[in-house]
C-alpha cells in the first residue's frame, strides 16, 4: 500500500468562493510560478502593463499582460467606449508588442470573446489557433498568436 502524502488527504475541506484577497492570489501565483521557474529555467517574467487616464484621472484604456521565456500574453485591453475606434488599443497593443520584442520576446498571445475586438486583432495579424464555445454560454472565445521576430 502506497502511503498517503501529508500534504493532500480528505481532511482538507474545499470551499470554492467569489472573496479573494490580494494576498491569497498572490500566494497561489507565486507557487505556481515558482514551478514554472523549476520546470523550465525562465526566470525573466515581467509585467506588460499601461493605464491610459484623462485630465481628471480617469481610467479610458489599459492593457495588462506580461512577458516569460521568450513569449508574451495580453490578458486584457479596454479602451472605454467614447474612444474605441480611434485607434488607441491599436496604439496600446502596438506598444505591448515592441516592448516585447525589446525583451526578445518572438511571439505574443491573446485571447478575445467574439463580441470584443476579433477582428481587430485579425487585422493587426494575428491568426486565430482556437476557439472555445459557450464561454460564455452562447458565445465563443477566440485564441490568437502572433509571430514578432524580425517584425522591427
Amino acid at each position: 500500500m502506497k502511503p498517503s502524502s501529508p500534504h493532500v488527504n480528505e481532511g482538507f475541506p474545499i470551499r470554492i468562493t467569489d472573496v479573494v484577497t490580494a494576498g491569497g492570489r498572490r500566494e497561489l501565483e507565486g507557487r505556481l510560478n515558482a514551478f514554472n521557474v523549476e520546470s523550465t529555467g525562465f526566470a525573466d517574467a515581467r509585467d506588460l502593463f499601461c493605464l491610459l487616464r484623462d485630465s481628471d484621472g480617469t481610467l479610458v484604456a489599459g492593457i495588462d499582460g506580461f512577458t516569460w521565456g521568450g513569449y508574451a500574453h495580453v490578458e486584457v485591453l479596454w479602451v472605454s467606449e467614447p474612444l474605441r475606434g480611434r485607434g488607441i488599443g491599436t496604439r496600446l497593443l502596438e506598444a505591448a508588442e515592441a516592448e516585447a520584442r525589446e525583451r526578445g520576446c518572438t511571439s505574443i498571445v491573446l485571447s478575445s470573446h467574439e463580441f470584443q475586438a476579433p477582428s481587430l486583432y485579425t487585422k493587426l495579424g494575428y491568426h486565430p489557433v482556437g476557439t472555445t464555445e459557450d464561454t460564455p454560454v452562447g458565445y465563443s472565445e477566440i485564441h490568437f498568436h502572433k509571430h514578432l521576430a524580425g517584425e522591427l
